[in-house]
């Protein structure tokens, strides 16, 4: 039988994840320390790995939340009637991802693709990601001879492309925006061979 989580517990996680949250909005995620975090919470450093599996699941909680904060705005939007419309849906959720190299790295690392045996917030995300988008595609007027979930995951695909992209110092020369625009319309709008 699960014991009860007792509501002294819930609150210091509580603590530990508004602490971060401060060191963040001050320094961004990338200079987040435990030993900050735990100081600025008054915890011992073992409580702090009592909630979290280091500095990473911490991370991946926080960025995973966010995230899902951007989907939860985007379920309300409407359907996109363009590529343009599209981008300009997306490209919140792409300007967090890529906010710092950082939040890059954990997402790449938490998203599923690293062969991570949990799946965790942020490959929930992932997921979520491609349902929403795929109900954005059910009324949209681009192509139909796939399906819409199939073209959601394109779209993802083409996005963390173009992300990765953006931190190349090789290819980065071209705007995320520029760069999707040429893969979706590709994707989303092909044409017939002449």
């Amino acid at each position: 039988m699960l014991k009860p989580i007792q509501n002294r517990t819930r609150a210091t996680r509580a603590r530990l994840i508004e602490t971060a949250q401060g060191i963040i909005a001050a320094k961004g995620y990338g200079a987040l320390r435990v030993e900050e975090v735990v100081q600025t919470a008054g915890v011992a450093k073992g409580t702090f790995f009592a909630h979290f599996a280091g500095k990473d699941g911490l991370m991946e909680l926080m960025i995973g939340a966010q995230i899902d904060a951007f989907l939860d705005e985007a379920e309300t939007w409407p359907a996109p009637q363009t590529i343009d419309d599209l981008i300009t849906q997306i490209m919140p959720l792409i300007q967090f991802m890529t906010s710092e190299r950082y939040v890059f790295d954990v997402i790449l690392r938490h998203s599923g693709a690293a062969a991570r045996e949990e799946i965790g917030p942020i490959a929930q995300t992932f997921t979520r990601q491609v349902d929403v988008v795929s109900r954005w595609l059910s009324d949209s007027p681009f192509r139909k001879d796939i399906s819409g979930y199939l073209l959601a995951e394109g779209i993802q695909a083409f996005s963390v492309q173009a992300m990765a992209l953006h931190f190349c110092a090789v290819n980065n020369s071209e705007t995320m925006e520029d760069r999707l625009r040429i893969y979706l319309d590709a994707w989303l709008n092909p044409r017939l061979a002449s």
